[in-house]
């Protein structure tokens, strides 16, 4: 619930949710705010404003807000039409009440004024496991560290999506990176923080670990669990 309980959600909802126009957006970005874009993964691939962090509201939504963002941190909201208003209210129940507003009509707004957008790249597990065949790839497996022991791609690096965007120094900018997790979700994420610090030549993977063990793709277990 909210930190100060449920008895200011009202106000806090009143005051945070504001629709900007792009010109509005872009002041609060260089005043600090930082852009939270809610919609699904399969949507904000496609073009999203460049910074954007997507944590969709298809997922565990407050976990991750909660996660890897500031609780005092300012932000701003894309989200899916119609979906403004349960994005705020529901980062607003797990504390988050700095909101300055969301863009009014999301990505199309942004795009109709001419400005560039960000994509991310993806493949499917299929063309994953092809292009394992064709040499080493640098490979991230943001999953857990107990999921990656379970099983995991050979050679993939384990590297939790919990730990960004701290982690990161341990990646070199200027190599490519296969990113996946269980099911997509995770992926995304951390894609989209990747992209947000430089990290240009990322490939997504489609449907996650769950999906690429059933294809060709080299499996193997960590020391521990194969004992």
């Amino acid at each position: 619930i909210n930190k100060n309980g449920y008895d200011n959600i009202d106000e806090v909802m009143k005051r945070n949710m504001k629709p900007l126009s792009v010109e509005e957006l872009k002041k609060e970005i260089l005043n600090g705010s930082f852009i939270l874009d809610t919609r699904d993964p399969d949507a904000f691939e496609k073009g999203f404003v460049k910074g954007s962090m997507n944590i969709g509201l298809s997922g565990t939504y407050a976990v991750w807000i909660g996660t890897l963002i500031d609780i005092h941190q300012p932000l701003v909201i894309v989200a899916q039409e119609g979906k403004e208003q349960e994005s705020i209210l529901r980062a607003a129940r797990v504390g988050f009440e700095n909101v300055k507003g969301f863009l009014k009509g999301g990505i199309a707004a942004w795009i109709h004024a001419g400005n560039v957008t960000g994509k991310i790249q993806s493949v499917t597990p299929q063309e994953f496991a092809h292009k394992l065949k064709s040499g080493k790839q640098n490979i991230l497996d943001v999953r857990k560290s107990s999921e990656y022991e379970s099983g995991h791609v050979k050679g993939a690096q384990s590297l939790e999506l919990s730990s960004f965007p701290k982690s990161l120094k341990a990646l070199d900018k200027n190599k490519p990176y296969f990113v996946h997790c269980a099911k997509g979700y995770r992926s995304m994420i951390a894609s989209s923080i990747l992209k947000a610090n430089g990290f240009e030549n990322i490939v997504n993977v489609y449907g996650g670990f769950e999906q690429i063990k059933n294809t060709d793709a080299p499996i193997e277990l960590s020391a521990e669990a194969s004992l």
